[in-house]
């Protein structure tokens, strides 16, 4: 076996390793298993671009939880696929159309404008799917899906006949949240809420019969236009007289009626508030209580109707509409607005009457809430339970349509008055020309919501649903929690009687750090490179102001997660990301994350690498051989205990979805104590310093089984690294054979390297509950504890590495012993060339000393920095001279004494005595040096 290059090279592996992984099927599931089923769908990434860092987060913790169940003996089934995203991959397109042709959506016909969307798809999804391997994810690209392959066409028309025949799907004239620039309705889940300046204007309306005027107070006066009535609350005695009468509309000849309605607030501007059913959600309400007239004053694209301000749009009909009403306004004054706006658009939506299909909610809202209360579905962070229920609890029915042309075709036919729903291929048989099917799509969501059985194979009774249906969880961003979760929860019950999934991770939404200057111009936010550098430390100008922001590329705080596989590897990337994500609801991704981890891909390497350097000679059949635990020190038996609490605690961290204590685990386990304390301990008996041969066979054998399992436990997370480690030991080891009598880790080992490679090979469970050894861990912590004081004695003397030094250890016999057993540990992890026990501290010894417990370790000072060590004791002492200065004059002014607390003079001379004897100490030294 040739050496291993002294730095790991991502760009060797990665690439290598997923198309041997692909070659050897090791993602494809079997329905007809005998193992215990374990299935994830993924969250469909838009077919819009390519994939983000939110992607490459959610889909890193997928293919963790796949390849750890995979591991763990589960027939584990990822469903890779994408999503059609109606709006807004429409709304890319017409874009990209726009700029290359110069010709909008509907200079085209339905037809050649879709032809179009489905090129872009094809394009988009092959760059999706190409980002997804590239991160490493092990889904089953046999089973690829998208939410308008023929699959999930079927599942879609074959659900929406099942509710519309059941009445559950209806069509209606309602108010809907309208988009003016994409003309489409959006559902309450896709408007995005921002408070803005605006006014509160006070305005006029002249009574019917001349005997004067109510005043009105509106926050948007251009929608009087649509007014059918004003409305005073009941019992509000300042306007009880005009009930049932009539007022003139300004700027009109029409008369309106003055109801009472106890939605109005009295306190709220004058009490008297205009009613336009056709363009507020309230007055929708009260127009229907009070069967008013709804009149419709805006056109899709968000003008005004007919009339005087016809053509305008709504913002130029509100100046118009103030100006030409003149001193009929009467007052204006602040006034903070919520502005809905699109989350796609981001148009400010406007209330819109249109007729639109709508699934009735109120059918679905118990089973919702007993679905998450009764831990049918349970939701990880339990935190989020309470938005969930908030939000069932004030659920309003669903507008499922959308006025696009990208998306589900609506599958009803319509011909006057009479409408035919049919779930089956192309039109329905037996009818003529003079039937159309309905023009709108339906929203995205509802494709999605299906998804989790649809992706199965339903409505055929496949083996697939039958085997991997319900689901075994599903991780996304907990900002679609309404959007997609609730929705497949409610289809899951309603279609297959049963919960999509048991349990659902709602991960933090990722913000990155934004850098900008002010200026007299604005904010100024800066380029890429030079952030780059803030991100990974360079000290900032004070002129640059920063704060953690959503991710956004008009801020510049976007971090490509390709750019970073391309920097720093895959392995290092998922790591990262892994470390990140913690129950919160927000994710500060630190640039300087990818860095540590790609230091600890690399530790990871060498530690391996320093592995197979020192087992030349030692054959499979030499490991076969298995553990002596005769032979067993300390560092042994502790090292083993640390294996077997790692092995639980990672078992127990993704299971709880805690990602982030899990890298935490496998890298303090690797670093800290496989690398850094137990490979140094090792090397006096692998290097023939010390012990037998066949104390040095018996490491080797828990090299071996050290590296194995760590490795395994690590796979999940970094797969790419671990692949490579594990073909290396594979090779290193090949023609393995337990044996009945083995002991459990040689046995394990052996059985883990039979597989065909890390990705199906045993994840590690305890092997031995009784070797996790609270004692032994304990009594190592105490030797490790002196190993610790020494280092600090040594930094405080600023000696090098390089420099050995002997140590004293001053106690009782009885106090030492332990630490005597056990030296060959303090040589080993500390440059200490002679350790002495002793009862009686040397007289006069010069050096730095620590108390630990009863012990005193005392390092004399190497003659080469003797002088060194002169001068820093004549600063401390010069310190302590000033302290000592300043305490005896205070003491010995007689006003501060007869004044002061006694306890504070006691405690003064108290301190001056102990002064005293550290300047005793320090002149001591100093003499002997």
């Amino acid at each position: 076996m040739s050496e291993l290059p002294k730095a790991y090279d991502p760009k060797l592996t990665e690439d290598k390793w997923y198309a041997f992984w692909e070659k050897g099927a090791f993602f494809q599931a079997d329905p007809l298993s005998q193992k215990p089923p374990y299935c994830i769908v993924i969250p469909p990434p838009n077919v819009t671009g390519v994939l983000h860092m939110g992607h490459a987060l959610v889909d890193t913790l997928q293919d963790i939880l796949i390849r750890w169940k995979r591991m763990l003996g589960f027939e584990a089934l990822w469903i890779p696929g994408t999503d059609h995203a109606g709006i807004a991959t429409q709304t890319v397109v017409e874009r990209h159309l726009y700029a290359k042709t110069g010709k909008r959506r509907k200079d085209f016909s339905r037809e050649e404008f879709l032809e179009h969307v489905w090129r872009w798809k094809e394009m988009s999804e092959g760059q999706i799917l190409a980002q997804l391997k590239k991160l490493g994810c092990s889904c089953d690209w046999s089973r690829l899906r998208f939410t308008m392959d023929e699959g999930c066409n079927r599942a879609v028309r074959t659900v929406f006949k099942k509710m519309y025949d059941e009445g559950l799907i209806y069509q209606g004239d309602y108010l809907v949240n309208w988009d003016p620039v994409t003309q489409t309705a959006l559902s309450d889940d896709e408007v995005e809420h921002e408070e803005r300046d605006s006014f509160l204007w006070h305005i006029e309306y002249p009574l019917a019969n001349g005997q004067g005027s109510l005043t009105i107070a509106t926050t948007r006066p251009e929608t009087m236009l649509g007014d059918t009535a004003v409305a005073v609350h009941p019992d509000d005695i300042r306007y009880r007289q005009w009930i049932g009468q009539q007022i003139r509309l300004p700027l009109t000849d029409r008369l309106v009626p003055i109801i009472a309605d106890p939605f109005v607030d009295p306190t709220f501007g004058s009490g008297v508030v205009k009613i336009t059913p056709a363009h507020d959600f309230t007055d929708f309400e009260v127009g229907h209580r009070h069967n008013l007239p709804f009149l419709n004053i805006m056109t899709p694209d968000g003008r005004i109707l007919q009339g005087a301000y016809a053509g305008q749009t709504l913002e130029e009909a509100r100046e118009s509409v103030l100006r030409d009403l003149g001193p009929r306004v009467v007052k204006k004054e602040p006034h903070k607005l919520r502005v809905g706006l699109s989350y796609r658009s981001k148009a400010v939506l406007q209330p819109y009457l249109s007729k639109q299909w709508f699934i009735k909610m109120s059918h679905f809202k118990e089973k919702l809430i007993s679905a998450v209360r009764e831990k049918r579905v349970t939701l990880i962070p339990p935190h989020w339970e309470a938005t969930y229920f908030h939000w069932i609890e004030n659920l309003r029915d669903w507008c499922i349509s959308r006025q696009l042309w990208w998306g589900h075709r609506i599958p009803v036919w319509i011909k006057g008055e009479e409408k035919i729903c049919y779930a089956g291929e192309g039109d329905p048989p037996g009818i003529d020309a003079s039937w159309k099917q309905d023009t709108d799509v339906l929203d995205t969501w509802f494709s999605s919501a299906l998804w989790p059985f649809s992706t199965l194979g339903w409505p055929d009774k496949t083996e697939d649903l039958k085997k991997f249906y319900p689901t075994a969880t599903l991780i996304t961003v907990h900002d679609i929690l309404f959007f997609w979760v609730a929705r497949m929860i409610m289809m899951g019950e309603y279609i297959m009687q049963e919960v999509p999934f048991q349990e659902t991770f709602l991960h933090g939404l990722i913000y990155g750090k934004s850098y900008w200057r002010e200026s007299a111009h604005g904010i100024a936010y800066l380029s890429p490179d030079e952030k780059k550098r803030y991100d990974l430390g360079e000290a900032m100008p004070k002129d640059v102001m920063t704060k953690w922001e959503k991710m956004s590329k008009s801020k510049g705080n976007i971090i490509d997660p390709l750019e970073i596989i391309d920097e720093y590897g895959t392995d290092a990337m998922r790591l990262a990301l892994c470390s990140s994500v913690t129950h919160a609801r927000q994710i500060d991704l630190d640039r300087r994350r990818f860095e540590e981890y790609k230091n600890f891909a690399n530790k990871v390497w060498n530690g391996s690498r320093f592995v197979f350097l020192n087992l030349e000679g030692f054959t499979a059949e030499a490991l076969c051989q298995g553990l002596d635990a005769s032979l067993f020190t300390l560092e042994d038996r502790w090292i083993l205990s640390l294996l077997n609490r790692t092995i639980q605690e990672m078992n127990r961290f993704l299971a709880e979805y805690t990602f982030d204590r899990a890298a935490t685990c496998a890298y303090e386990f690797f670093w800290n104590d496989f690398c850094a304390t137990y490979v140094e301990l090792a090397k006096p008996v692998l290097f023939g310093k010390v012990g037998s041969s066949e104390l040095k066979a018996n490491k080797q054998r828990l090299l071996v089984i050290l590296l194995s399992n760590a490795i395994r436990l690590m796979h999940p997370i970094s797969p790419f690294i671990t692949e490579e480690i594990f073909s290396l030991l594979q090779a290193k080891f090949p023609h393995l054979t337990a044996h009945p009598n083995h002991d459990p880790y040689t046995k394990e080992t052996i059985h883990a390297l039979q597989a065909k490679a890390c990705i199906v090979a045993p994840y590690p469970t305890v092997h031995k509950e009784q070797d996790i050894s609270l004692s032994t861990e304990a009594t190592f912590a105490q030797i490790y504890e002196i190993v610790r004081a020494i280092r600090n004695i040594r930094a405080e003397m600023q000696l090098p590495p390089s420099e050995k030094t002997d140590l004293i250890i001053c106690a009782k016999t009885s106090d030492w012993q332990l630490a005597s057993q056990h030296q060959t540990i303090l040589t080993a992890l500390t440059p200490t060339s002679h350790i002495t026990f002793t009862e009686q501290e040397p007289p006069h010894s010069l050096g730095a000393s620590t108390l630990i417990g009863a012990l005193k370790l005392i390092i004399p000072i190497p003659d080469s920095l003797k002088m060194k060590e002169k001068l820093r004791l004549e600063k401390e002492r010069e310190k302590l001279q000033k302290l000592h200065d300043t305490t005896s004059q205070k003491l010995s002014n007689a006003e501060f004494r007869s004044k002061a607390p006694q306890e504070i003079v006691a405690k003064l001379e108290e301190a001056l005595f102990l002064t005293d004897k550290q300047l005793a100490d320090i002149d001591l030294k100093i003499r002997n040096l």
